[in-house]
């Protein structure tokens, strides 16, 4: 069994299925003015996404943060590919979140089904 009833959670865009996660990625954006700098935990899908005139057309990845923190988030995307895979393992079905406290992510998983247990 894949990832496709297992939902994940985005920072702004809503819920993405699971199945669709192509990478995972941590990086920092640039600081402006009045702004810090701040570290994202992103993930590519496996679709793509265009835009552009008549004239020309620009297809690119598609990203979606999950995260934002202000703090190198070590580990989060290693941590999130190895709750991935047990989540497919296991055949779970529900929707995972990802938290920032005291500036560390952690990944929470809730069931579809209220019977089962939360990770």
């Amino acid at each position: 069994m894949g990832l496709e009833n297992v939902w994940v959670a985005t920072l702004t865009d809503g819920l993405i299925r699971a199945d669709y996660i192509a990478g995972i990625e941590t990086h920092q954006t640039p600081a402006l003015t009045g702004k810090p700098s701040r570290w994202l935990l992103d993930v590519t899908l496996t679709v793509s996404a265009g835009s552009g005139t008549k004239d020309s057309w620009e297809v690119s990845h598609l990203h979606r943060t999950l995260a934002q923190t202000d703090v190198y988030p070590a580990q989060a995307a290693e941590e999130l590919a190895r709750r991935l895979h047990r989540l497919r393992r296991d055949g779970a079905a529900g929707v995972l979140r990802t938290y920032v406290r005291y500036e560390e992510l952690s990944f929470e998983f809730s069931y579809f089904d209220a019977g089962e247990a939360a990770e």
